[in-house]
């Protein structure tokens, strides 16, 4: 129990760690987030607040401005028929229309002397005995319509007034129309769009940052997984799976991630079946040698014994001697140290020798080797003969082996097109299907129980491509496989 509770603990304790790794991760990426995305929204958001309220403002102002400048001028418009009366008639008629002023609801028209002295109010009482803002002056100096905005000095209230002088006929100013507006109201409206701006802005602020939350949080916790299982992977825990959640560019992660580890987990078991197999063909010439050897140490074998005990120990020898030189070569291959020794070949006349040598051998082991020769002449070409020599032996080595009970195997060599291609078959039970795709893998072995490294193939493809060349494997038709090695002839 104890045990129990202490491997309990530990469990604990791993998956709190992993929960902390899991959420400074998840902070990394919300603070780099808040840094840029959101700093830059909220930039946006307010730059897009301030543009709305200025325009509010502006149009709002404008407005007001317009509707003003529109009232004077239809006032001033109308007092000018008076302007042909004499001076106190039309000072009388000023007067007059002030005070009865329909308009006197929305704003104030007041009558003002050349010297600024309030001289008639449509509020009836002065709220001002003289005009103490600047717009009566200028427009008694420029004798047209002055426009100002600003705080009344009179009473703290900021307004909006234009002036419009009334010059007599004989270009004597009678006085000034002062059209006069609180901008109470305007800068109450102009107030309530910046509010609506503000609480817009921080809505849309708190949308982008919950929309974007709950979208990173669908990001980071397969991210997360993802990170965890890699982690595993790397640990040694080759073949676990990511389960695919999202059909998207994680969903692609987790596709690629699995794609590793099960070839990880196959590299693995490739390696420790090649391991497993190297080490049994090793031991069985091995044992060879030494129990022959410590045979013929003793001394009490015939002379025929003795030479059938060197004979084995010689070819048990070279054996051990090709091994080690294809896992040389291979190692060779796979460090980028392998080199080809080119030079201009007859590959059909090497090929033609290698095939009368070998199917001599064949015939010990009962196996025919049919060559179906071709009359078309077969340019030479830039190769490596020796390597290629190998890549041909090891195809017929394997097709002895693997393909020896259908008792045949046949060869060609055949120019087609601008490609030397050559074909070897044998008629044995074939390749499983399911095994094709991986037969020219680095230690694949397959179902197969004939004994080898599993590397052959992979050294010939290695060899074949570095002469620009392919290497393909199909079961034929009719039972057995066949390996196609096409070269070609400019390269």
């Amino acid at each position: 129990m104890g045990c129990l509770s202490v491997k309990n603990a530990e469990e604990k304790q791993a998956r709190r760690e992993e929960k902390r790794k899991n959420r400074r991760f998840a902070s990394g990426i919300r603070q780099r987030w808040l840094r840029s995305i959101l700093s830059l929204m909220a930039v946006i958001v307010i730059l897009l607040g301030i543009a709305f309220s200025l325009a509010n403002g502006f149009y709002t102002y404008s407005t007001m401005r317009s509707r003003l400048e529109a009232e004077a001028n239809t006032t001033a418009a109308f007092l000018r028929n008076y302007l042909n009366l004499d001076y106190s008639e039309c000072y009388d008629s000023c007067v007059l229309l002030v005070q009865n002023y329909a308009g006197r609801d929305r704003l104030e028209l007041q009558f003002v002397g050349s010297k600024g002295e309030v001289l008639a109010s449509s509020y009836g009482l002065f709220a001002e005995e003289t005009v103490r803002t600047s717009e009566v002056a200028k427009a008694l100096e420029s004798k047209s319509n002055v426009f100002f905005v600003g705080e009344n000095p009179s009473t703290g209230e900021r307004i909006m007034s234009v002036a419009t002088p009334m010059i007599y006929a004989d270009g004597q100013i009678v006085g000034v129309l002062r059209f006069v507006t609180s901008t109470r109201n305007a800068d109450r409206f102009i107030l309530v769009g910046l509010l609506l701006a503000i609480g817009f802005a921080v809505g849309a602020l708190l949308l982008v940052y919950v929309s974007n939350r709950m979208y990173f949080r669908s990001i980071l916790v397969p991210v997360a997984e993802i990170t965890d299982t890699a982690k595993r992977i790397a640990a040694g825990s080759y073949g676990v799976r990511i389960q695919k959640k999202f059909d998207d560019e994680i969903g692609e992660l987790a596709d690629t991630i699995n794609d590793m580890s099960a070839k990880i987990s196959q590299a693995e078991r490739m390696q420790s079946e090649f391991v497993s197999s190297v080490s049994h063909e090793l031991r069985t010439p091995l044992t060879a040698i030494t129990g022959w050897g410590e045979t013929l140490l003793e001394g009490d074998a015939d002379p025929e014994e003795t030479r059938r005990g060197i004979s084995i120990i010689l070819g048990e020898a070279k054996r051990l001697t090709s091994m080690v030189e294809e896992l040389l070569e291979f190692t060779r291959i796979q460090d980028g140290r392998f080199t080809l020794n080119v030079r201009n070949c007859d590959l059909r006349a090497d090929f033609e020798d290698m095939i009368f040598m070998y199917g001599s051998r064949l015939r010990q082991e009962g196996i025919t080797l049919e060559y179906e020769a071709s009359d078309e002449d077969i340019p030479e070409i830039s190769c490596d003969p020796e390597r290629m020599r190998q890549v041909f032996l090891n195809i017929l080595d394997n097709a002895a082996k693997h393909g020896g009970e259908g008792k045949r195997i046949t060869v060609s060599m055949r120019l087609e097109g601008d490609r030397i291609v050559t074909r070897i078959r044998d008629y044995g039970p074939g390749i499983p299907e399911d095994e094709l795709p991986h037969v020219k893998m680095k230690f694949y072995k397959g179902s197969s129980k004939v004994r080898g490294s599993g590397i052959g193939l992979a050294v010939c493809d290695q060899i074949v491509a570095l002469h620009g060349g392919t290497l393909t494997l199909e079961n034929a038709d009719g039972g057995g496989c066949l390996v196609t090695v096409s070269l070609p002839i400019n390269q």
